[in-house]
């Protein structure tokens, strides 16, 4: 973790691997740390949130593609692997529930062509099963504008994760 004032400080290349990790999107990382410095954790909270809402189709399919189906943890020790379980952590893990994820996740790659990506940080296996239902019923330009706000969101509490004010976590 670093504070805002060393993120302002350090060197683009100490910083842009965690800024992927928080968003797979070089795009975005190199945006947000050319708008450096920033005030306060706020300011760069916004910054990140406002580039990454300016985000096009390309790179929200990549960005997806750093991120595992919801029910799959990685098993990795990396640190996207950790946040990953972490940020599932509400999401049961007993055969029947591995079983619905797993056929929920099916039909929506059928119907979307990509990953089901939700923020599951807090939500139950019941609220991401309902979730998914209803997108289900989604158009494709809804389910896009729906999934690139699910990413802005992810990769917010990621960030949050990385940056530090005042010595106290965010």
């Amino acid at each position: 973790m670093v504070t805002v004032e060393e993120f302002n400080e350090w060197e683009r290349e100490r910083l842009r691997p965690a800024l992927l990790e928080c968003c797979d999107v070089p795009a975005w990382a190199d945006a947000l740390l050319r708008a450096r410095p920033y005030p306060d954790l706020a300011a760069l909270l916004d910054a990140a949130d406002r580039l990454a809402a300016a985000l096009g189709p390309e790179d929200v399919e990549r960005a997806l593609a750093a991120h595992p189906r919801i029910g799959e943890r990685p098993e990795g020790a990396d640190r996207t692997a950790a946040w990953s379980r972490q940020e599932q952590s509400g999401v049961a893990a007993d055969a029947e529930t591995a079983a619905a994820l797993h056929s929920a996740n099916r039909l929506y790659e059928k119907r979307f062509g990509r990953v089901f990506l939700i923020c599951a940080t807090g939500l139950s296996t019941s609220d991401i099963l309902t979730a998914v239902m209803l997108r289900l019923g989604n158009d494709p330009a809804t389910e896009a504008t729906v999934v690139a706000t699910e990413l802005r969101k992810i990769a917010r509490l990621r960030l949050q994760r990385v940056i530090v004010e005042s010595g106290r976590a965010a």
